[in-house]
Parts: structure tokens; C-alpha cells; sequence
């Protein structure tokens, strides 16, 4: 009986380390296939939310560089205005890091002086396409009517031609304007007028322009929907007792004087300070 027993006790063991051993290797096995199954659902988590932003300097486009970057930042602009334009936004446009970004712009406002720039370059680019001028006030007419088409083809990054002026010195604008004040300035200067009187015919020529294309872009339209002129323009929000002149004048006010009434207020004003004529 003791053997029995003790036969029996042994079974009961084995049988235990048995069950014991099984149930361990059941639950590794479903730890370690619960395990990959969680890998798996987590990377076609990752899959399906979209690739990852590199922090690298290689783009969702290539490789990137500071003309890449300043173009993708203006599209942003042209798009959707100043306000939607952050490193971080336009790290996920280019499909970078923000960090990554810093390489080619240092800060916010040094981004947004290369859209400056941009702008100046684009302005490079329309005056070289443009047969050479025959003379120095066909020159300011030339140059001008490229700003203007500039101007005209960006209007969310206008504003930035007269604050980022009023921000930067002259001697740390970018490169591009520099060149542009360098271009007005020699063809004042070859009308004949000494330097003071250059430097104040210059003041009243970017002055002129830049004005110019702020009016031109200056919203008018209240109701776009509108067919009626006056609803259209809002009208009727304006007191007719205090505001006549302005209710009158107001749809001439809305009609863009175009290139022709920059260059016939140019004219006035180049008058202003020479008597040649060409």
C-alpha cells in the first residue's frame, strides 16, 4: 500500500509539473503571439495614419533647399494667407520636422524675409524677361509695371513689402531688394538729378508704387453674391447723411485702375522733380 501510494504520489507530481510545464507553454505562446499581433496592429496603425515626417533635410520631395523651401512657403501663403504660415505647417507641407527647417531660415522672421526675397527675385526674373528699356523713364515704367504684376499674383504676401521694411535695416534686407533699390536709383540718377534729389525722387517712387498696390488690392466687394452695384458694395451700411461723397464715388472707387493709371500717377510724379522729357 505504501508503494501504491507512493506511486501514486509520483504521478500526481509528474502530472502536476505536466500541467504546470503546459499551462506555462500555452500562455508564452499566446504572450508571445499576443506580442507580434500587437506589433503588427501597431505598425499598420502607423501605416494607415500616413508616413512619418523625417527629421532629416530630405523632403517628402528630395532633398531640400533654401529655393524649395521659400517656394513651398509662398504657395502656403498664396493659398491660404501670412496666418497659416509656421515651421510647423510648413514642415508638414514639405514632409520634414520643423527642425529640419532652421537650416535654411533661422527664425520666423528670417522666413518670413526670404518670402521678401522671393517676392524680389520673381520681380528679377519678369524685368530680365522684358526687352531692355531705351530710356531711364521707360526704365521706372518697366520696373513698375513688374512689381505690380508681383504684387498682383501674391496678394497674401504683399503686406510683407511694407512691414518687413519697416523691421529690417537697409543694410540686412535681403540681396534681391538691395539690387531693386540699386536698379531705381541708377535710372533717377540718369535723368540728371543729383544725389539729394535722388534720394527723395526715390522715396516718392517706392512710396507711389507700394501705395498704389495696397488701393489696388484693397478689398470692396461687401456681397460678391450681388448683382445690384450697390448691394454689392455694401451701400446701403454706409449713413447717406454722413457719407454722400463717398456712397457716390464709391463704385469708381471698386474698378482697378490697372498698369495704365500706375504709370499715368508715375508720370505726375517723375514730372514733380524733371523737366526732361524723352
Amino acid at each position: 500500500m505504501a508503494g501504491e501510494r507512493a506511486g501514486s504520489g509520483s504521478r500526481d507530481t509528474r502530472g502536476a509539473a505536466g500541467e504546470r510545464a503546459a499551462g506555462s507553454g500555452s500562455r508564452g505562446t499566446q504572450g508571445a503571439a499576443g506580442e507580434r499581433a500587437a506589433g503588427s496592429g501597431s505598425r499598420g496603425t502607423q501605416g494607415a495614419a500616413g508616413p512619418a515626417r523625417r527629421a532629416g533635410d530630405r523632403g517628402r520631395y528630395g532633398r531640400l533647399s533654401r529655393e524649395r523651401v521659400l517656394a513651398s512657403a509662398l504657395e502656403l501663403v498664396d493659398r491660404e494667407g501670412l496666418s497659416a504660415l509656421s515651421m510647423r505647417r510648413l514642415g508638414a507641407e514639405l514632409g520634414v520636422e520643423a527642425m529640419a527647417l532652421y537650416r535654411y531660415a533661422a527664425s520666423k522672421d528670417a522666413l518670413l524675409d526670404g518670402l521678401v526675397e522671393a517676392l524680389y527675385l520673381e520681380l528679377e526674373e519678369r524685368i530680365a524677361r522684358e526687352p531692355e528699356a531705351p530710356s531711364w523713364r521707360a526704365g521706372l515704367h518697366r520696373v513698375a509695371r513688374a512689381t505690380y504684376d508681383v504684387c498682383l499674383a501674391h496678394p497674401q504676401a504683399v503686406p510683407l513689402l511694407a512691414t518687413r521694411m519697416l523691421a529690417v535695416p537697409l543694410a540686412r534686407r535681403p540681396l534681391a531688394v538691395l539690387k531693386d533699390h540699386e536698379r531705381v536709383l541708377t535710372l533717377l540718377r540718369r535723368s540728371g538729378l543729383d544725389d539729394d534729389r535722388v534720394a527723395v525722387a526715390f522715396r516718392a517712387f517706392t512710396a507711389w508704387l507700394l501705395g498704389y498696390v495696397s488701393v489696388e488690392l484693397r478689398p470692396m466687394v461687401d456681397n460678391p453674391e450681388e448683382s445690384d452695384p450697390a448691394f454689392r458694395l455694401g451701400l446701403h451700411l454706409m449713413p447717406a447723411r454722413e457719407l454722400p461723397v463717398l456712397r457716390e464715388t464709391a463704385p469708381a472707387l471698386a474698378e482697378r485702375g490697372g498698369v495704365a493709371g500706375l504709370t499715368e500717377g508715375l508720370d505726375a510724379l517723375i514730372d514733380r522733380f524733371t523737366d526732361t522729357w524723352e
